[in-house]
Parts: C-alpha cells; structure tokens; sequence
C-alpha cells in the first residue's frame, strides 16, 4: 500500500518490506458511511394474539412466521409472551 512520508512515497507490504519510490500517484478515496438504523427490541412491533405461553401461562404472545423448510411444506408459527418474552413455535 503506497503511502506519503514527507516528501517521499513509500510503498509497504504486509509482509515488511517497503521501497520509495516516485512514479506512484497516490489517489485518496473516502467513502459515505452506510447509515444503520438500530431497532430496539421493545420497540419491534409483531401482532399480538391470544395464545398460552408455555413457561408463565400468561394468554397473549407476539406472532410471526417463517418459512423454515422446502416452499412445499408449511412455514412455521413463532410466538414470543409479551410478559416473559419466552419464544416456542408451532408446527402444522
């Protein structure tokens, strides 16, 4: 990777060795950071159905699905307790 030191442009390897040199043109490049948007987990908004948790009994649990296995089969159903956010799913 060629880099300036003073007046001179040296170029360096990983492995150590490093020569000057001056018929390298050094082009400096600056990239946009990408923006991420970090979602909370309590703010992640799933439907809210009645269904038993397992764990606590509590009767209400956030719902989604996902395919899990070949587009032939059915997708599976997720629920996580809105009181002690167990997460279990069901098969059909």
């Amino acid at each position: 990777m060629p880099h300036k030191t003073k007046d001179k442009v040296v170029v360096k390897c990983k492995c150590g060795y490093k020569s000057e040199t001056d018929d390298v043109v050094i082009i400096e490049k600056s990239e946009k950071q990408k923006e991420i948007e970090v979602i909370n987990e309590a703010e992640t908004m799933y439907p809210v159905v009645d269904a038993e948790c397992p764990k606590c009994g509590h009767d209400k649990a956030e719902f989604w699905t996902r395919q899990m296995r070949s587009a032939d089969e059915p997708e599976t159903r997720f629920f996580k307790c809105v009181n002690c956010k167990h997460v279990w799913r069901e098969y059909s």
